[in-house]
């Protein structure tokens, strides 16, 4: 048996017993940083650590406090907060009380938070600020099993018995301590490996979300797990920002008890590009947007610089390109990163030009990026791949714990996912479906048995719903969503995904694109520009001082989306390429339900706002 397996068969029942174990192990090393904001209000945040011991005291507090009001062991403790020091606490809280934590994003409208408190059942919710607390009081009539709401800011919410402080748990919880010094260890004690751990609930695209069941197994597997790996280690420094409420934030908490490595945690997305030189990680996961929001805004300050420097960025990305093709290709076939000279040179040139800043602005010493949740444009990743941000992509989904497949360190290739974690098991169905069976997958989903047997056979394997390919060797690569393939009305099958992610490697100003062509004898495009990129082209080509809707409105406008699309086509099969597009007045966002709060396209929802649009592109279509 191999070391992985041995490390892996021999995990402990939860989470929560790891954590114990690494308390006791490592006390006095460093657990995470988070900022505080400085009194003044100006310049950076600071930033405080808490020690593993440090992080105890608290965590055990919070459980001992739950326990206090009443909690017991798999009833349900609702979490609903942004990405912050706090939810990380309050999480291993919660696990340490023998509770489950569901998760609820805190952007989720009262009506669906309502609907998640009670299919869940939810006991106790942990709320951060007042705008959290206020939804559950405006459905307090609908919510007979919520007890308690916990808030961890309590700046300007009326506590009393049914609403009380972070700061009031843990003063309880450190009393019932006192009294009962034993209480955490007994309860992590009887912890059972099938015993519900979190509830995460899915956005679906239609009807409501379903609340899948994650047993405190899938965490201790996913930990064992990702440490077999060897990709992250005990030195490592992770900047954390992802949706601690979406499961691939989540896994990485998991993950980081198991190997006692430093993370720093803030969920605030527009402090990234600050925190960065500050916290300079070793490694950080992000989703494939923000790779893009970087990409595209090296490309747009370049052009902003003039044309020469433009010429100087888009020469350095070509090299970045062939330089990441040749070198994984020559890794793949003798097991060294080489390239030949000529190309070494200019790539060494480029380095001093280009991407040693872009290398500055992530800190300096970041060694790998793992990217998740939705597919990475190849061209992208193969852009930072030769600019030294090693992207490794991972796949996974909330019903097998996030993390199935995650590209092997020094030997990853872009536009793969990667192999299966050790302990995870894959093949490919005969439709094309990637099925996968292991200690990562669900139990099922909460409350529906149906919905359950849809996607999960009796033994044991899983119906992902997303189509790929296996290589020889074992590497992923995943084609569409099986439900988002496209049949065009000359029976040509396209995948949507393959298409916008080209056209975002192509154009440095598209925010999110989507492409429609079922049952149509074309394929068209809705387009949503980035707002920051296009406004900064707009003064550079009279349309200074209009809005974003005027500047997407604009013929100019139009006409350079129009030059990147014949960029897109010309790469393109003739029934993939996109005959009409139409830029919407708007970004697409969490807000209206159109992008899902990990930034994935929510199909059926944008092509419900936009059908007068898409209608639009094929009145007269048997003309076309």
């Amino acid at each position: 048996m191999s070391d992985a397996q041995t490390l892996i068969e021999n995990r402990p029942p939860s989470v929560a017993g790891l954590f114990l174990d690494r308390v006791a192990a490592t006390p006095d090393a460093e657990a995470y940083r988070y900022p505080v904001p400085r009194a003044s209000g100006e310049g950076p945040d600071d930033w405080k650590s808490l020690s593993w011991a440090e992080t105890a005291e608290r965590v055990y507090a919070i459980a001992a406090g739950l326990i206090e009001l009443g909690v017991q062991p798999e009833q349900r403790v609702a979490l609903a907060s942004a990405t912050r020091i706090e939810w990380i606490l309050a999480d291993l809280g919660i696990m340490c009380a023998g509770a489950a934590t569901t998760t609820i994003y805190p952007q989720t409208n009262a009506d669906e938070s309502a609907y998640i408190l009670s299919d869940s059942e939810s006991h106790v919710l942990i709320a951060e600020n007042a705008a959290q607390v206020a939804k559950a009081v405006e459905k307090r009539d609908e919510l007979p099993r919520l007890t308690h709401v916990v808030v961890i800011d309590a700046a300007g919410v009326e506590t009393g018995d049914w609403v009380l402080s972070l700061e009031e748990l843990e003063r309880r919880g450190a009393a019932r301590l006192e009294k009962d010094p034993d209480l955490i260890k007994e309860r992590v004690g009887k912890i059972t490996r099938d015993q519900l751990a979190t509830l995460i609930y899915t956005s679906g695209t239609t009807g409501r979300p379903k609340g899948v069941r994650l047993p405190h197994d899938n965490w201790s597997y996913m930990a064992k797990a990702i440490a077999a790996t060897g990709l992250v280690s005990g030195e490592d420094v992770q900047y954390l920002w992802l949706p601690l409420a979406h499961v691939f934030g989540k896994v990485l908490t998991s993950g980081q008890v198991e190997v006692g490595h430093v993370t720093a945690v803030d969920g605030r997305v527009d402090k990234i590009i600050e925190n960065l030189p500050v916290v300079q990680p070793t490694y950080m996961a992000a989703v494939p947007r923000i790779f893009e929001k970087v990409y595209n805004g090296v490309a747009a300050k370049a052009r902003a610089g003039g044309g020469a420097k433009y010429r100087i960025f888009q020469w350095a990305a070509d090299v970045a390109r062939e330089y990441a093709k040749v070198t994984q290709d020559n890794f793949r076939r003798t097991g060294n990163r080489t390239a030949p000279f000529g190309l070494a040179a200019r790539h060494k040139v480029a380095d001093a030009l280009v991407y040693a800043k872009i290398r500055e602005a992530f800190g300096g010493n970041l060694r790998a990026c793992i990217s998740g949740s939705a597919a990475l444009a190849p061209e992208i990743g193969y852009f930072f791949s030769g600019a030294g941000i090693h992207i490794l992509e991972g796949y996974g989904l909330t019903e097998s714990s996030a993390a199935s497949f995650v590209n092997p360190g020094e030997a990853y290739r872009t536009g793969t996912v990667g192999k299966p974690l050790p302990g995870t098991e894959v093949r490919i169905a005969d439709d094309g479906e990637i099925l996968l069976r292991g200690p990562g997958i669900m139990q099922g989903y909460h409350q529906l048995p149906e919905k359950t047997a849809e996607v999960l056979e009796s033994d044991g394997w899983f119906h992902t719903g997303d189509i790929g390919e296996l290589s020889a060797d074992g590497y992923l690569r995943i084609t569409d969503r099986k439900k988002d393939l496209i049949k065009t009305s000359g029976g040509k099958y396209i995948a949507p995904a393959e298409v916008e992610g080209q056209f975002k490697a192509v154009c440095p100003y598209v925010s999110n694109i989507l492409v429609h062509g079922a049952d149509r004898n074309f394929c068209t495009a809705l387009i949503a520009l980035d707002e920051i990129a296009i406004l900064d082209w707009a003064k550079e080509n009279g349309l200074e001082g209009k809005s974003y809707a005027e500047v997407v409105a604009a013929p100019e406008t139009v006409a350079l989306v129009q030059g990147h699309v014949d960029q897109l086509n010309e790469g393109l099969q003739r029934w993939q390429t996109i005959k009409k597009f139409r830029l919407l007045p708007r970004d697409l966002d969490v807000e209206h339900g159109e992008i899902t709060p990990s930034l994935k396209l929510k199909r059926p929802v944008v092509e419900r706002e936009y059908r007068h649009l898409i209608d639009e592109m094929y009145a007269g279509a048997r003309e076309a």
